[in-house]
């Protein structure tokens, strides 16, 4: 909660950081790599610093933290805060790194705003960060706990035992721990962070959904390759793709990841695009594992069926649950006679009373599927969403 001094201050300057936070962070960014290059090779994404995206995503979290703090006093955006939380887990984030980030975000403010930046502006935002970070801190904390690893050890060898090419553009990978162990338990819905070494020596992290079902011994991620269009083309993915047989060793994390599958009898909603169908097959796995009875639509948006990953292991474990239909758009179906064309379609689906809502995919998929459900009336707290990729939603739910 904001301090009584703070509040009015940050009401007051909210407008002009928030039209200022892209060169802050612009900013920002440029100083911490100065400083601390290793942070670019090693923990960001440099495709998504590349393309901005990143920044994006730093500056919306701070404006949408700043502006629930003030919309809703004595209430911590727990959602909000679970996604960024659970992302840096999976990353190795440490805490010390919220005092090196805190320094040159606001060398960069001061920069940026200049006389602006009184010592009261700047108490005010500097005890908005620190209620931000202190927050995460202890969340990622308590994850780790969970998953049972600590700060510092976020990276467990695990071998790639089997490769399948899914598609033309999508393989999954297989994986076991080194040592010959279990895999050990997730949560359906959760991803893992994966690290490689690149040939210019950097080791670049990305998450990708396990894609099995959660009782499973090994793990299975599936990776569809970042082609080069109007962003750069993905590093990691094509690595991946590339390079990565069965033999090999890869860096992978706890799983991680709060678009998980809960318990309960009531009416399910799973609806994905492209590679998003991975955490919705995990979901499905689970499901039909546990013999669950309970009313499920499953929607799949995709370009074409031969680029649909997974599409005969999606269509048979929807046909394992009683009360499962399957729902698919192409935006050119072929000869699939059960596709309809185009895009998702929400109000042709047939949805019931208290349903729950899962969705992943591109951020305009999630757009449209969100915006579509709330027209029919599924209330907002019943939606539920992972964004592959730079959160650029945050704090809109």
């Amino acid at each position: 909660m904001l301090s009584e001094q703070s509040a009015p201050v940050i009401r007051a300057t909210l407008p002009v950081v928030g039209a200022a936070i892209g060169e802050i962070t612009e900013l920002f960014y440029a100083k911490l790599f100065t400083d601390r290059p290793e942070l670019l090779r090693d923990l960001f994404n440099r495709g998504n610093q590349a393309n901005g995206d990143q920044r994006k995503a730093l500056a919306g979290s701070i404006a949408a933290f700043a502006g629930l703090l003030l919309e809703h006093p004595g209430t911590r955006p727990d959602a909000m805060l679970s996604r960024i939380a659970h992302k840096h887990a999976s990353l190795g984030v440490t805490s010390e790194q919220y005092k090196l980030v805190h320094r040159h975000l606001f060398a960069a403010i001061a920069d940026v705003l200049g006389d602006a930046v009184t010592e009261e502006v700047a108490a005010a935002w500097d005890e908005v960060y620190w209620l931000m970070a202190n927050a995460l801190i202890a969340v990622e904390t308590r994850l780790r706990q969970e998953a049972g690893t600590v700060e510092g050890a976020t990276w467990r060898p695990m071998e790639v035992v089997e490769r399948r090419e899914e598609t033309a553009d999508s393989v999954s990978l297989v994986l076991r721990p080194a040592d010959g162990t279990p895999a050990g338990a997730f949560r359906p819905g959760q991803y893992v962070g994966v690290r490689v070494e690149l040939p210019d020596g950097a080791r670049q992290i990305r998450q990708y959904s396990l894609s099995c079902a959660p009782g499973d011994a090994r793990w299975r991620i599936t990776v569809k390759r970042v082609r080069g269009g109007a962003g750069p083309e993905g590093e990691v993915s094509s690595w991946l793709h590339g390079h990565v047989r069965a033999g090999d060793v890869l860096g992978v994390s706890a799983p991680f990841g709060d678009l998980v599958l809960p318990d309960g009898d009531g009416p399910l909603l799973l609806a994905s695009a492209g590679i998003g169908c991975t955490p919705m097959l995990s979901m499905l796995h689970h499901l039909a594992a546990a013999g669950a009875d309970r009313p499920v639509t499953v929607v799949h948006a995709d370009r074409t069926p031969a680029d649909h990953a997974h599409r005969e292991e999606h269509r048979r474990l929807v046909r394992a649950l009683p009360d499962a239909r399957l729902h698919l758009w192409y935006e050119e179906p072929g000869e699939d006679a059960e596709a309809s064309r185009g895009l998702v379609d929400v109000a042709a689906l047939d949805l019931p009373e208290g349903l729950t809502a899962y969705l992943c995919g591109p951020l305009p998929f999630l757009r449209a599927v969100r915006g579509g459900l709330l027209r029919r009336g599924v209330p907002a707290r019943a939606v539920h969403y992972e964004v592959f990729g730079p959160d650029l939603w945050l704090g809109r739910d």
